[in-house]
């Protein structure tokens, strides 16, 4: 029997997941026929060989004559635009950041035969708002993307990653503010800042970084540019010592699960889908100081049908106490061992067997 997809196949972290999970289902060899969101591919970021290439292209051939409603359909998208569906039965994979779903959120998820969560946190939201047909489905370890590069990179300072594109939901500017007040123009620290945001304009994205760094110039931070492909974000993960990871919402938090699987510490807001992956084991957990309103006038508005509610933020002081204690780690030359552990434990066949569980 097929298995039937509908997914986006981009350069985001939704094509990202995608092309996981279609990886894991070639090497099962499995009957796939593929509706690409958008009637779009682009695989530009992905490492792939002509046996993949070949799979993923009969998937495509012939679905207008091949696929019956009747098929159950596995969706991967957000909830605006998912009650509309190729099946009578969709499983929808989605993600949510914050707490307060709204009518619409609620119908939609509703008239899904099954929707997936990527977080125990969203689910609990969606239950709580009368939602019987949620489940938690935990996202996996890119293995086929991610590995530790071996590279020896700058050895004389502690390098910092910051990640997730640049936006308040991430608590991006408190967090630079915050550690370029502890660490700023000190040799022996660096922050990395992979923030950029393909949904800004370039100029846009130029004037919120000049807001956050208020006219001071600093030699200790960078910001990257997009990084083109997978074999680079690979490189960046692996340079850094520490990852931050402060957002105050998230579906999962991948570049974060990514690089603490790879070995390196962490300083991560113990709130939402963090929770699902990050303990005390293998992370410093900072824990959030409250919650404030999402609402930033850019992704999201205030009255919506879509996206209301709040985000977690946290106590600065706190946030640098965490920070303190990553760097004795990193210090004492400690490789985050437990944050290893994460490959096997959320590896990309426990995902696949999972989605085909709720699929079936």
């Amino acid at each position: 029997m097929s298995i039937c997809l509908n997914l986006p196949i981009n350069s985001v972290s939704f094509g990202q997941t995608s092309a996981l999970i279609l990886k894991e289902l070639f090497k099962r060899k499995s009957d796939v026929i593929l509706f690409p969101i958008g009637n779009q591919i682009d695989l530009s970021t992905q490492n792939l060989n002509k046996e993949f290439l070949d799979w993923l292209n009969l998937s495509l051939q012939d679905n207008d004559v091949k696929y019956s409603r009747n098929n159950k359909i596995f969706k991967l998208w957000h909830l605006n635009g998912s009650l509309e569906s190729l099946a009578k039965e969709q499983v929808l994979f989605s993600f949510y950041e914050l707490d307060e779903p709204t009518p619409t959120e609620i119908n939609i998820i509703k008239n899904n035969h099954k929707v997936l969560f990527s977080s125990e946190y969203t689910c609990d939201i969606f239950k709580n708002a009368g939602c019987s047909n949620v489940e938690y489905v935990p996202l996996a370890f890119d293995k086929y993307n991610f590995l530790n590069t071996n590279k020896k990179y700058i050895e004389d300072r502690i390098t910092f990653n910051l990640v997730g594109k640049l936006e308040k939901r991430k608590n991006h500017k408190k967090v630079i503010q915050s550690w370029l007040k502890k660490y700023g123009n000190n040799r022996k620290y660096f922050l990395q800042c992979a923030i950029y945001n393909p949904f800004v304009k370039a100029q846009d994205q130029q004037q919120l970084i000049n807001s956050v760094l208020e006219g001071k110039d600093y030699f200790n931070i960078s910001f990257l540019n997009f990084m083109e492909n997978n074999a680079l974000y690979n490189d960046y993960l692996n340079s850094a010592d520490i990852i931050i990871g402060m957002s105050g919402g998230e579906g999962w938090g991948l570049p974060e699960f990514h690089s603490v699987a790879l070995g390196k510490q962490a300083v991560i807001l113990n709130a939402h889908a963090y929770k699902s992956w990050a303990n005390k084991d293998n992370s410093i957990l900072v824990e959030p100081s409250g919650k404030i309103e999402a609402y930033d006038n850019m992704f999201f508005n205030k009255g919506q049908k879509f996206n209301q509610g709040n985000i977690y933020t946290f106590d600065a002081d706190d946030f640098i106490d965490g920070c303190e204690k990553a760097i004795k780690k990193v210090e004492s030359n400690k490789i985050n061992k437990n944050g290893l552990k994460l490959q096997d434990e959320f590896s990309a066949d426990k995902l696949v067997d999972n989605i085909l569980k709720h699929y079936a």
